[in-house]
């Protein structure tokens, strides 16, 4: 038998303890000693884990794997932590430590209970000064039952050897056989909101800053990075908060029976901060009082269950390197009069240009070169074989606590985390200048290696220019989405549908008939969302399908179901098509709900509409569909008829959120031509008193009844008077072709200027 124990309650531990208890167990019965709200708990201690590996005979086993791979091989290093971890997790657990574990674990539950409790790894080597093992092992939660927590505190020794732990242990030097690992049974906190709290300003060093942040539900969510947390910065001595920044949050995780489960945020929570001052401030003093203690500023993590606050661990700040930003300064970006593509939070101070490369998943680290900026959803611990190669590193998710961050700033890397949309914005190859101090990111180089890097996409010239008026762009094609969605614009006015089914390339209703229509819904749905995801959070305009009889033939099967019109443009088009084939109409709307679940940025416009009638008919089969549901939904009609511009009013009164002004067919219609025809189109005029009297009105009237205005022809792409006329009018918005964005938007700036 050992002469020291196997399991330990964390009140006869402190933090000389670690060798017994590990770094994280140490501080904790350092916490619980001292008074800290820190729940009770107990330790499977580090002569636990070596009488394992004895009684098995497994530690020569182990390292000899270790002995033969390359650390910078991602395989190698994956194969052997699986070998490694199959290894302890099929090996005999030690009778004398489960006696005393489930001894210890009955005088937490109390009699005949079975508690819940949270399940950490503590290593020797971890929470110390210098070092960061930031989620390299395992944390189980909700454990309940004797046999479940033997389980988890066997997979907890086994997360000593995860590919990420391997593999800092080889790149700091530290020798795998001096590092033992404690196991922390606690009580299980059910917080309904949870965060992580410095002592310091992690990024800027600050250190009469303390800073917070708070996320629902339990704290893996932060530390993870998942969401981007509240901030709250609370100053110190005074305990005055000097500012709160609260971001919405719509998945939390949560305890549901006994299983951890990612689920919704109540709608009424989503966008309400987290902690009331009360509460933050009593966080700040806890966070103070902590650093006192330990006379070293300190990372925490805590937890509120109940209106009542624990501090579930703490450990030091690894990343104080003052030296980091001494030179910032001399840093200056080539990029003094542009304007950022992207910003977030400040991760990790510094600078850094490269080559972007996306990465969806850390399967994809391999993608990652030495100077390259990584990009990802998230930088999760899976990510740092390739977090030490990249020159910066860009995330949608999480916060300047977030565990990967505090990695980033440990090994020096310029970081940005929380831009919600980086890995739609950047492509790979792009080339971008990361400042991990203010959190913004720009296109293109810095001084210092422009020279070193010929023939990739240059800076923005000059900043994006603010209008009252929105110009919007006309688009069908969605491989140009992305391209066009970082020019300077504020949304698509028009998303023309008939490309898209075009290059589904079969008739709606053949595709009824053959029951292939979900495939249809599929591919629909995946071309929207092209557009939706890259314009995200901008709106996009959704023109349901206008094909023309002669074009709907062209499809697959198209012959079948298309009658021959003399003259389509005054044919089956449009809402009166709707109405007669609801069933083909239905596949857009469900197409379109489909989308809307993950991007609400998308909505609908209907076109050549007859009459208020059928406008009211068609607002019916999109009732049906439940977009209405969401009062975020729009629904506007297209202008391009003379009897739009005539009976307006009574357009709008059977309920439309706004307009756009089809100018094309408006004008031919007007005027009795045809554009499209070589022997009249001469005859063909935009710019005419006809058309200028049209455009004025509708605007007018779309003024009058508060609703939106827009133009999505050609003219307004191709006439700068026209834009001066419109914008004067008072329209709403401008829709133009991508060609004409900066064209029409310094039109528009330089028309404001003079009203």
């Amino acid at each position: 038998m050992p002469t020291l124990p196997l399991v330990v309650d964390f009140k006869d531990t402190d933090k000389e303890s670690i060798p017994l208890v590990g770094g994280k167990g140490a501080n904790i019965g350092e916490m619980v000693k001292n008074g800290f709200p820190v729940p009770a708990g107990f330790a499977v201690t580090v002569p636990a884990y070596d009488l394992f590996l004895k009684e098995n005979d497994i530690s020569k086993k182990i390292y000899e794997i270790l002995e033969v791979i390359d650390e910078e091989n991602p395989v190698q290093l994956e194969n052997a932590s699986k070998k490694i971890q199959k290894l302890i997790n099929s090996s005999t657990f030690p009778a004398d430590v489960f006696k005393d574990l489930i001894k210890s674990y009955k005088k937490l539950s109390g009699k005949f209970k079975q508690a819940l409790v949270a399940v950490r790894s503590s290593a020797t080597a971890e929470d110390l000064p210098g070092m960061s093992f930031a989620g390299q092992q395992a944390s189980f939660l909700n454990i309940k039952g004797e046999s479940n927590l033997q389980i988890a505190v066997k997979e907890c020794w086994a997360s000593l050897f995860t590919s990420r732990a391997i593999y800092y242990r080889i790149t700091n030097k530290i020798k795998h056989e001096k590092v033992g690992i404690s196991v922390l049974v606690q009580k299980m906190i059910q917080s309904d909101v949870s965060g992580v709290m410095f002592s310091i300003d992690p990024v800027s060093n600050f250190k009469d800053r303390i800073v917070i942040e708070a996320v629902w539900g339990l704290g893996e969510m932060i530390v993870q990075g998942s969401v981007i947390p509240d901030r709250y910065v609370v100053q110190k001595e005074t305990f005055a908060i000097l500012s709160k920044e609260v971001n919405d949050q719509k998945i939390q995780l949560i305890k549901k029976g006994q299983i951890t489960e990612e689920l919704k945020v109540d709608k009424k929570l989503q966008d309400k901060i987290k902690l009331s001052d009360k509460e933050i401030i009593s966080l700040a003093k806890l966070s103070q009082k902590l650093q006192d203690h330990y006379y070293f500023p300190q990372d925490t993590e805590w937890a509120r269950e109940k209106n009542k606050l624990y501090i579930v661990q703490t450990r030091p700040v690894t990343t104080i390197k003052p030296q980091q930003i001494s030179n910032i300064k001399e840093k200056i970006i080539s990029t003094e009069n542009s304007a950022p593509i992207l910003n977030g939070i400040p991760a990790s101070p510094g600078i850094g240009t490269g080559i972007v490369k996306v990465l969806s998943s850390p399967k994809e680290i391999g993608k990652v070169e030495k100077g390259d900026v990584l990009v990802a959803p998230m930088t999760s611990p899976d990510y740092v074989p390739a977090m030490k190669k990249a020159t910066a590193i860009i995330t949608n998710e999480g916060g300047m606590t977030s565990h990967a961050a505090i990695v980033s700033r440990e090994m020096g890397i310029p970081c940005v985390v929380g831009t919600k949309n980086a890995t739609k914005i950047l492509v790979d190859n792009d080339i971008v200048t990361v400042n991990g101090t203010d959190g913004n990111i720009y296109s293109g180089l810095n001084n210092f290696i422009k020279d070193k890097v010929v023939d990739k996409k240059q800076e923005k010239s000059s900043k994006n220019i603010k209008t009252a008026t929105k110009l919007y762009v006309n688009l069908a094609e969605p491989d140009r989405a992305l391209e066009v969605s970082k020019m300077d614009i504020d949304g698509v006015g028009l998303l023309r549908a008939e490309f898209m089914i075009a290059d589904i390339g079969i008739h709606p209703k053949e595709a009824i008939k053959r029951k292939t229509q979900h495939l249809f819904i599929d591919k629909m749905v995946k071309k929207i969302s092209t557009f939706t995801e890259s314009f995200y959070p901008r709106p996009v305009i959704y023109r349901a399908t206008d094909f023309k009889t002669n074009e709907y033939r062209s499809l697959e099967g198209g012959k079948n179901w298309e009658p021959v019109e003399p003259n389509p443009l005054l044919g089956f088009r449009g809402a009166y098509r709707y109405i007669s084939d609801p069933e083909v109409f239905n596949l857009e709307l469900q197409a379109i709900t489909e989308v809307r679940k993950k991007y609400s940025n998308l909505h609908l416009m209907i076109p050549f509409v007859r009459s208020p009638d059928e406008l009211r008919r068609v607002r019916r089969l999109v009732l049906a569909a439940g977009l209405f549901e969401d009062p975020n939904f729009k629904f506007l009609m297209m202008v391009e008829l003379p009897v739009n511009i005539i009976c307006l009013e009574d357009f709008i009164k059977v309920g439309i959120d706004g307009i756009s002004i089809g100018s094309n067919d408006l004008t031919m219609l007007l005027q009795g031509t045809d554009r499209d025809n070589s022997t009249v189109a001469t005859a063909f005029n935009e710019m005419s008193p006809e058309v200028l009297w049209a455009l004025k009105k509708a605007i007018k009237t779309c003024n009058k009844y508060n609703i939106t205005s827009s133009i999505c022809g050609q003219a307004a792409s191709t006439y700068d008077e026209m834009v001066e006329i419109l914008v004067r009018a008072g329209i709403t918005s401008i829709s133009v072709n991508p060609d004409a964005i900066k064209r029409v938007r310094n039109m528009i700036h330089e028309v404001e200027k003079s009203i």
